[in-house]
């Protein structure tokens, strides 16, 4: 197996094409085209995870949080990153990262934090826009049934719970084949008119690859007609933080404490208690203070997140919780995720779930 073969289930769980804008996720060192020997997966890549990678002889790591974010200038070993970096590259260790990509993803890491509150009813609490595309394209009567299910086939015709989505209206196309045309339907330098279906179909746009292929293999005309363009509505399954609901309400003291618990922190920093029951529950892992109005907005009674600033508990108005966990404690259950689903999708291969605790924070 080669790193790209691994790269393919990773984007099937969390494509990287839905990161946010100023992430840095993929393939940060190594050699898509190399075999694999072993796969270490583990929330931070540090020196230790290199080490430990060394040991276990695994030349792939899989890290929730990229370990370069913005340009290096320099590899002199001067600071974390670059000896990380140096060290990987002169061991022959491939790093990849998913960061934001599996933030977003609909089974990602908001999604495994419901799993450890055992929230039901859950929901993209920040569904992201602009991600749906819409391909509208022309093909003879007798070919669009075919067309449509290769195109279905592809991942087109999706739309929320939804599949093999389309509209279809019919009409005469007309066209006329130059010399230098090899027309399947008409003859050059005649005036055609063909009876067509215009086929209408949207898609998530981390498909479109495979859709267009799908379009242009499947269909008889030399020259295909088509046009794409991207949709504004919100897309259900892809965007930050989830809200759902717990299936009994719970005092809000003894939820707090539950959450301690559960996310094995040292402190859990929280805004006043409002002396009503907890029901629904908002949660985003890492620094997640950009969605608390969001989450006032879903109705939430408390909003669990990380890295909450001092004025920022002010902006809880009285509405709801704000209860900050810690950065680390809210992604750790990501790496355990990550090699379940490997370990589903890659049978009798060593996938190793690193042991080493990369928090950078202590509790006194």
């Amino acid at each position: 197996m080669q790193i790209k073969e691994v790269i393919q289930h990773l984007e099937t769980l969390a494509p990287t094409t839905y990161a946010e804008d100023f992430d840095n996720v993929g393939l940060l060192v190594g050699d898509p085209n190399t075999p694999v020997t072993g796969i270490l997966v583990t929330l931070d890549t540090l020196e230790i995870i290199i080490d430990e990678a060394i040991e276990n002889n695994c030349n792939l790591i899989i890290s929730f949080h990229p370990i370069v974010f913005k340009g290096i200038k320099k590899f002199n070993g001067n600071n974390y990153v670059e000896r990380v970096v140096m060290k990987a590259i002169k061991h022959d260790i491939a790093i990849f990262a998913i960061h934001t990509a599996l933030d977003n993803a609909i089974h990602g890491v908001n999604d495994m934090i419901c799993e450890q509150l055992g929230l039901v009813n859950r929901k993209i609490l920040i569904p992201q826009s602009e991600n749906i595309k819409k391909l509208t394209t022309f093909a003879p009567v007798t070919e669009a049934e075919t067309l449509r299910s290769k195109l279905f086939e592809a991942g087109a015709g999706t739309i929320g719970n939804y599949d093999n989505c389309s509209f279809s209206s019919e009409g005469i196309g007309t066209f006329r084949a130059s010399e230098k045309a090899n027309p399947s339907i008409g003859k050059i330098g005649k005036m055609h008119h063909e009876k067509e279906t215009q086929i209408q179909v949207t898609y998530p746009k981390h498909k479109e690859r495979n859709i267009l292929k799908a379009l242009f293999n499947n269909h008889s005309y030399e020259e295909v007609a088509y046009e794409i363009i991207t949709l504004e509505n919100n897309n259900q399954n892809i965007g930050m933080g989830m809200i759902g609901e717990l299936p009994e309400s719970a005092n809000e003291l003894d939820f707090l404490k539950h959450i301690k618990n559960v996310f094995k922190t040292g402190c859990v920093r929280h805004s006043e208690l409002l002396g009503k029951p907890i029901k629904k529950v908002a949660v985003l892992g890492g620094s997640g203070s950009f969605a608390i109005q969001n989450a006032q907005r879903a109705g939430a009674d408390i909003f669990i997140t990380a890295d909450l600033k001092y004025h920022q508990f002010y902006e809880a108005e009285k509405q709801l919780i704000l209860a900050d966990v810690g950065h680390y404690e809210s992604e750790q259950y990501t790496k355990n995720l990550i090699v379940s689903y490997l370990r589903k999708k890659i049978s009798n291969f060593a996938i190793i779930l690193s042991d080493k605790n990369t928090n950078p924070i202590q509790y006194l």
